[in-house]
């Protein structure tokens, strides 16, 4: 079920464009790669990859986490009523059904 959700996750969110966060991030980069070394700026890019990796995940799992809580709040609201589910009384309401004699009830 994960992996659905996954997907939906994929196709519906749209990432905030944060052009005000993203410039100060390039600016500040820019400066740290003007005043290190080779080997301090590979630190602080793998800083900053693992930032954005925990970001991510930290995303989906949020939506994963909303998704499963609005999924168990819809059943517990359609499964009032001693276990009987409010969706199959409405259908019992508005349907006519076949009795086993065949006649409509």
């Amino acid at each position: 079920m994960d992996n659905i959700l996954e997907a939906l996750y994929d196709h519906f969110y749209e990432k905030p464009e944060l052009v005000v966060l993203r410039r100060s991030v390039e600016a500040n980069h820019n400066l740290l790669r003007e005043r290190l070394d080779k080997p301090e700026r590979k630190l602080v890019l793998r800083l900053i990859d693992d930032g954005t990796a925990i970001a991510s995940a930290l995303s989906l799992d949020s939506f994963l986490c909303g998704f499963k809580l609005a999924w168990q709040l819809s059943n517990e609201l359609n499964n009032l009523d001693d276990g009987r589910s409010a969706l199959a009384e409405e259908v019992e309401r508005s349907a006519h059904f076949i009795s086993e004699e065949g006649e409509p009830t």
